[in-house]
């Protein structure tokens, strides 16, 4: 039965676990970003692989927009492999991994380490290599995840770096937000039984891409990712600027096509993006808490709860995994064992 799958439990532990994130790392996070902010840091670098790498998108956008920070995703390779590392200059190289086991991952955060750099891990394994390379660490506090498609470690490495973020910035409002985000994630599990729905409906895709932009472009990468982890289904991401230019010319009668398109400084954007598609024959599914947007759409699945555009990938990622795991389920696929993947991936 798909509720018992450690994959059905641990998306709907999310709530939970990123209260119990933010209960105990407030403090520690805080402490971090003083000490970030006392070594005058102009730059952050992040290395990670797959789902991690997500967050570092997220990442990208958040430190950007609220901390005036440019962020760049690192290239292990650099480092493991061709040993000819980068110099960091007043930089903090931020290691995310899930295990924080990853050899590749590990020399990033080592190298920046020897060269004197700020170093930070994010992990849900504090005494895992990674841990044990950095300067600083936040423990991500999601448990034990059991099933090989990561959730509840990716939201908690969401919520790690809005609170640096939130902490860097000294901004009350910000850790208000993330308070509640909790109770916002709680209202996109109660559709549990109206994705499952909706999945049924794409029982046949073989192909879709999937649609985001702005702080949402990572949730765009996460959630095709989840796609393609658990169905098999070439599932592309791209954001709606980088579709027009080029592989918009996909797009024919009934194309899916998933457009994440929270409110905020792009929904009128992506509402005449989503107009677009119509015009071209797609099959529209809307991840969305505005209106306009969702009537729209071919299938509807509506953010109940508004936030703040750059919390809203906390919110609406859960919705993308929730339509990967049901429609894995729908083509009697093992939700927990998806073929040839492993938990941990160690790459060099």
């Amino acid at each position: 039965m798909l509720t018992q799958t450690h994959l059905f439990q641990e998306i709907h532990q999310q709530p939970t676990v990123l209260q119990n994130l933010f209960a105990a790392e407030r403090v520690n996070i805080q402490r971090i970003a003083d000490a970030i902010r006392a070594r005058h840091i102009t730059n952050v670098f992040i290395a990670a692989r797959g789902t991690s790498d997500n967050a570092g998108r997220y990442a990208q956008y958040l430190f950007g927009a609220v901390n005036q920070l440019p962020v760049g995703l690192a290239t292990p390779s650099l480092y493991s492999l061709y040993h000819r590392p980068p110099k960091f200059q007043d930089a903090l190289v931020i290691g995310i991994s899930q295990s924080g086991a990853s050899p590749d991952i590990v020399s990033v955060v080592a190298a920046a380490q020897e060269q004197g750099a700020a170093t930070l891990a994010i992990t849900n394994i504090p005494d895992s290599p990674l841990g044990k390379s950095a300067d600083y660490i936040i423990p991500l506090h999601a448990g034990q995840e059991q099933s090989v498609a990561a959730t509840k470690t990716y939201t908690t490495q969401l919520m790690a770096l809005a609170l640096l973020s939130a902490s860097l910035a000294n901004d009350a409002e910000m850790f208000s937000t993330l308070e509640k985000i909790p109770l916002h994630l709680e209202s996109i599990l109660k559709m549990n039984d109206e994705i499952a729905r909706a999945a049924e409906r794409f029982r046949y895709m073989r192909v879709c891409v999937v649609i985001g932009r702005g702080f949402n472009y990572s949730t765009a990468f996460e959630t095709a990712l989840k796609i393609k982890e658990l169905t098999y289904v070439l599932a592309e991401p791209y954001s709606s600027a980088d579709f027009l230019h080029g592989p918009v010319a996909l797009i024919e009668e009934a194309f899916p096509t998933l457009v994440i398109a929270p409110s905020g400084a792009l929904q009128a954007e992506m509402l005449h993006f989503v107009e677009t598609l119509n015009e071209r024959g797609a099959e529209v599914i809307a991840i969305s808490d505005v209106p306009e947007i969702l009537q729209r759409a071919r299938v509807q699945l509506p953010l109940r709860a508004s936030v703040p555009e750059w919390a809203s990938p906390l919110v609406s990622v859960a919705a993308g995994q929730l339509f990967a795991m049901h429609l894995a389920n729908v083509r009697d696929y093992d939700v927990d064992r998806p073929r040839g993947l492993r938990k941990v991936t160690e790459t060099k």
